[in-house]
Formats: structure tokens, C-alpha cells, sequence
């Protein structure tokens, strides 16, 4: 076989960027996280025009479809985005509106009873053997050295005071970025949907140009997929969380359990998370009706159960069905690989992802099968 220079270029081209990544994979990997933090703006405007523009298309789709009249033209594309804005802010609302005021009569809650359960705990205490008899506490008051103890104290005090201080600043700090993040996010994610046809028609030219015809059908084929399991997936899950939460919060109403609204929200909105979101709903409910009743906190549990099992083999099948096409193995893996790496973001990314690139395997898969397979 004869080798072309072409060729031993390439793998020389090859095998010196992959020795330039491993031996300088520190400052490579520092750039790119400078990189990442400089661009959230941008990333997060991405994700928020992402799951915007599924709203603003149904908006779109529905907006005098079938009129020929160029002011509806003209003002399709705004009139749909300032919905979907407002649809998008309604949510977040209400279910502010729904777990705020509950979330505080729960915390007023346990201030209020924390005390008494405080007292009632040290009076279980000094009424134990351990504490019965005075002189072994007298003693134990005595050999204390007070001065070096108040010292001490004081000591602590102060290094605490600075660290809260600290603190303080560097909350303030995370927030004020954070803010300042999701407002340029915002912005951007509006330029994007405004111009998304003609960014759409940009980038198909500048692939047909710079990029060869094959390379450019495999990408758009990938991005296709990507977007069918992204799409699936959050509006199956959003429709699955909508109505779970509905039948949490109603079906706890029914049966008198406290808190129903604000657990209802809190199950629905952990239900985005497939598989674990449920557990953690269900803990964060146990935990509130606990404060007020250990019996109800257990019955709860049960209650929740039997709703998993309906929603699960009813519910879910229905309103999501195969829409993700990933079996259930792979939804646990990609839900534990990604909570591993990056957490709740790593959970809500991770199944779409997991999806699309197991439907990608499987075409080729199919594909080659069909191949290989002799002629009739």
C-alpha cells in the first residue's frame, strides 16, 4: 500500500495536537473554563431562547395561520415572542405565589415549635440519672477556667464575625453576577429568536461553503436529532410535571394532608428530574408534614407511592410515551453519570443527550445490518 504525503501529514498533524493536549491539559483546561465563564451570557441566553422559542412556535402556529395579510406577517414573529415571554414569567409566578406563602407558614412553624421542643428535650435531660445529681454538675462548673473559656469565645466571635462578613460579600457578589447573567441572557435570547431565520440561513450558507457536502448532511442529521430528543423531552416532561403536581396537590386536599399546595408544586417541579426528581419531592414533602404529624408524614409517603405507580404505568406512557425513545437502563445511567459530573444540570441534560446519541447508534446500527445483509 502506498503512502501519500497527504496522509502521513495528517496523522503527523494528528499525533501533535493530541501530545500538545496531554502535555499542556492544565492551562488547556483553565482556558477553556475561562472561556465558559466569559461566554455565560451567552450560554445561558442559548438555553433560555431554546425553550422560549418552543412556546413562541405554538404561538406561531396558531396565530391567524391561515391569513395573507401583511400586517399578521409583519407582526407574527413579535406578537408570538411577547407571549411566549409573558406565558413563560405566568409560570414562574404562579408557582412563586403558590410555595412562597406556604414555604414561609412552615418555617414560622418550626420557629414556634423548635423552643418547645428545645425545652422539653433539656427537661428529659435533667431529669435523667446523668444530670439528677447537682454536685457532679457544681463540680464540673468549678473546673472550668473562665477567663481562658471567655477568651476563647470571644476569640471565635470575632473570626466568626469576619468570616460572615466574608460571607456576606461573597454572596452578594455570586448574586449580583448571577443577575447580571440572566439579564444579558435575556437580551440575547431575544436576538435570537427574533433573528433566528435569518441566522438559520446564514450558517446553511457558510456550510455549504467552507465545509464538504457529506460533512454537512452527517452535522445537520446530528443536530436534527439532538433537537427532536431536546424538544421531546422537555415538553413530555413539562406536561408530565403539570399534571403529577395537579394530582399531588388535589389528591392530598382530598385526604386532608397540610401543605398540599406547596408539596404539589414541589413534586411537580422535581418531576423534571426522571427517576430521582420523585424521591426528592417525596422527602422534601415528608419533611414539612412532619412538623405537623409523624402519622400523616407516613401516610403521605404511601400516598405518594400509589400515585408513582399510576402515573407511572398510565400516566406517563401516555403523555410522554416513546416521544425520548431511550429505554429505562439507559435513563438511570445517564441521570447517575450526569448528577456525577454536573449535578441537577447534569440530570436534566444528560437523558436528552443520552437519547440522541442512542438513537444515532441505532440508525447507523439498522443501517449497516441492512448493508451487510445478503440481496434477495
Amino acid at each position: 500500500m502506498k503512502l501519500e504525503w497527504k496522509t502521513c501529514l495528517r496523522v503527523g498533524i494528528s499525533a501533535f495536537a493530541l501530545f500538545l493536549c496531554i502535555y499542556y491539559w492544565g492551562p488547556f483546561m483553565s482556558l477553556l473554563s475561562l472561556l465558559v465563564r466569559a461566554s455565560g451570557p451567552l450560554i445561558v441566553g442559548a438555553c433560555i431562547a431554546y425553550v422560549v422559542n418552543i412556546l413562541m412556535s405554538f404561538y406561531e402556529r396558531h396565530y391567524f395561520p391561515g391569513s395573507k395579510k401583511p400586517a399578521v406577517a409583519k407582526s407574527r414573529r413579535g406578537v408570538c415572542l411577547l407571549a411566549a415571554y409573558l406565558t413563560f414569567a405566568a409560570i414562574v409566578a404562579l408557582l412563586l405565589w403558590i410555595v412562597l406563602p406556604e414555604l414561609a407558614a412552615c418555617l414560622r412553624l418550626l420557629v414556634s415549635e423548635v423552643p418547645g421542643a428545645l425545652t422539653k428535650v433539656g427537661n428529659w435531660l435533667m431529669s435523667t440519672e446523668l444530670f439528677s445529681d447537682s454536685t457532679w454538675l457544681r463540680n464540673l462548673l468549678a473546673d472550668v477556667n473562665w477567663r481562658d473559656t471567655i477568651s476563647r469565645v470571644a476569640e471565635v466571635l470575632i473570626n466568626g464575625i469576619g468570616g460572615t462578613v466574608n460571607l456576606a460579600a461573597s454572596v452578594l457578589t455570586t448574586v449580583f453576577s448571577s443577575v447580571v447573567n440572566i439579564v444579558l441572557g435575556l437580551i440575547f435570547a431575544t436576538y435570537l429568536l427574533i433573528d433566528r431565520d435569518r441566522l438559520r440561513s446564514q450558517l446553511h450558507r457558510l456550510s455549504r461553503q467552507y465545509l464538504p457536502a457529506k460533512l454537512t448532511e452527517k452535522i445537520l442529521y446530528v443536530l436534527r436529532v439532538l433537537n427532536e430528543s431536546f424538544h421531546n423531552y422537555i415538553v413530555g416532561q413539562f406536561t408530565e410535571a403539570i399534571i403529577l403536581g395537579a394530582l399531588c396537590a388535589t389528591g392530598m386536599a382530598i385526604f386532608g394532608f397540610p401543605y398540599a399546595a406547596m408539596i404539589g408544586a414541589v413534586v411537580g417541579a422535581m418531576a423534571l428530574i426522571p427517576i430521582a426528581g420523585a424521591y426528592v419531592g417525596g422527602a422534601v414533602g415528608f419533611l414539612l408534614i412532619l412538623t405537623v404529624s409523624p402519622l400523616r408524614a407516613l401516610l403521605f409517603v404511601v400516598y405518594l407511592v400509589v400515585l408513582q405507580q399510576i402515573e407511572g404505568n398510565l400516566i406517563y406512557p401516555r403523555v410522554v410515551g416513546g416521544s425520548i425513545g431511550l429505554p429505562g437502563l439507559w435513563v438511570l445511567a445517564a441521570v447517575t453519570v450526569g448528577g456525577g459530573l454536573s449535578g441537577i444540570t447534569g440530570m436534566l441534560i444528560g437523558v436528552p443527550l443520552t437519547a440522541a446519541l442512542y438513537k444515532i447508534v441505532k440508525n447507523d446500527l439498522h443501517r449497516r445490518e441492512a448493508a451487510m445483509r445478503p440481496q434477495a
